[in-house]
């Protein structure tokens, strides 16, 4: 990781001021007030400035990070100190706001995708102070990291086989367990949606099962949609709706990510991640509009559209993981466009008719900068998924609501869980920000992180 975070200052080491916008210059060195005002710098949220000692040297850096009402992301500013700054020692003098966001941002801000030739960012030391744990915040961004590059890697390298690589070498880090179900063994153990979407494609279709902590504790369940490449099927996407698709596995990564965060907390509980893989092709052999496949539940789904592909693969994993009556059932999918209609890229809905479950989710979203918002479980637009031949339809015919009522298609695969919740995530960065690059992201796990840990202790 490039940058290196310490409780205690090394010595020369520079300093930094974390500035709010407008916010005080009272305890900046003479050099560094009048450096900002010759550059007209008020503390816009990820600006930079290197400022001079008297005699020319580099005496320290200002890091805007935006006003208060501005909110969100805003916090994690601090990212952008990890492109901007000299190679070397620094230290945090003045942190407006939470100093953890700010390590954190710091450390966010310092990622590179380097499989294929990019170069790294430089290597910092920033010590943070005894407030800071310094362990939680590499924990929660090696999470984060992890489920980046996991997106960022394409198709050609990440398909269901590559994919089931990756659960396997985290679960070798943690001592997992991972059973694989793939090709024709999904007809034989009854999977049979994640075999009629993956059959088509080169690589088998596979549900991934890792399974991790006392058999005793409480059961949390993760599931993530993986499909490695998305062409919408037979209602194929046009060539420039193609052009993310390797990040149709944000699901898969995310809950990787955070399974990684959780297992490296040693929280106790007994984790359960559930990753159907498949790519979504072409061939003689796809499924097709107007198809009515079965489901494990029993559940009988005519096919609307193949680019609705997703939630088919997921609602056979839920059903697998609803049948053990799990505390806790999160899914995470890049499900609906709808959902970036009503809420843009940055804030993914989340589905729940667990109020309690929800208002904990939000306060830690709010808490950790990552930013979620609850969208309606609305039951009387069920009746919207209605078919004439079979139990369900997998997509409405109007096009409205069409996130509420994917999540409302998943509900009927959930019966014994205590509790679920559904995010439809985005996965993907549009645009370069202080803590995170155009490309894969992650989205909603460090808010799903803070909340486990504070539900089931660390």
């Amino acid at each position: 990781m490039p940058v290196e975070l310490l409780s205690k200052r090394p010595d020369k080491a520079l300093p930094i001021y974390l500035v709010a916008k407008n916010g005080s210059d009272a305890a900046w060195p003479t050099a560094a007030r009048e450096w900002a005002k010759l550059h007209e710098f008020s503390g816009e949220a990820g600006r930079v400035l290197c400022f001079p000692t008297d005699s020319g040297q580099l005496g320290g850096a200002l890091c805007g990070m935006g006003a208060s009402d501005e909110g969100g992301l805003t916090a994690l500013s601090s990212g952008a100190l990890a492109r901007a700054l000299p190679a070397g020692d620094w230290y945090f003098s003045d942190v407006p706001g939470d100093a953890t966001l700010a390590a954190l941002g710091t450390v966010l801000g310092s990622y590179s995708f380097e499989r294929y030739g990019k170069k790294p960012t430089r290597a910092l030391r920033v010590a943070v102070g005894d407030d800071v744990d310094a362990a939680h915040v590499s924990r929660i961004a090696d999470g984060v990291f992890l489920a980046r590059d996991l997106i960022n890697t394409p198709t050609n390298d990440m398909g269901p086989a590559q994919l089931e690589d990756a659960v396997r070498a985290l679960a070798s880090r943690f001592k997992a367990r991972v059973e694989v179900t793939s090709g024709d063994g999904l007809l034989k153990a009854n999977f049979p949606m994640i075999h009629a979407v993956g059959r088509a494609s080169d690589q088998a279709p596979r549900l991934i099962d890792l399974t991790w902590g006392r058999s005793g504790s409480p059961k949390v369940t993760l599931v993530g949609k993986g499909v490695c490449f998305d062409t919408g099927g037979l209602d194929i996407k046009p060539a420039s709706n193609m052009l993310l698709m390797k990040k149709d596995m944000g699901g898969a990564a995310n809950v990787l990510g955070l399974a990684s965060m959780l297992m490296e907390a040693k929280l106790d509980i007994r984790l359960r991640v559930l990753i159907p893989a498949v790519e979504n092709s072409i061939a003689g052999n796809a499924f097709r509009p107007s198809d009515v496949l079965q489901s494990r539940k029993g559940i009988t789904v005519e096919v609307g559209n193949t680019d609705a592909e997703g939630r088919l693969v997921l609602a056979d994993a839920l059903a697998l993981a609803d049948e053990e009556s799990p505390d806790l059932l999160i899914d995470m999918a890049t499900l609906t466009g709808a959902a970036r209609v009503a809420l843009g890229p940055d804030v993914p809905p989340f589905f729940t008719e667990d109020t309690a479950l929800a208002f904990d989710i939000a306060t830690a979203a709010d808490a950790s900068a990552d930013p979620l918002w609850r969208l309606p479980l609305y039951k009387p637009y069920a009746a919207r998924l209605a078919s004439k031949i079979a139990d369900t339809n997998n997509v409405n015919a109007d096009g409205m609501a069409g996130a509420v009522t994917a999540a409302l298609f998943l509900r009927k695969f959930v019966e014994k869980a205590h509790s679920w919740v559904h995010f439809d995530i985005y996965g993907w960065n549009p645009t370069d920000r202080p803590h995170c690059p155009v490309g894969g992201e992650a989205q909603g796990i460090r808010a799903l992180e803070r909340f486990l840990t504070r539900r089931f202790g660390a």
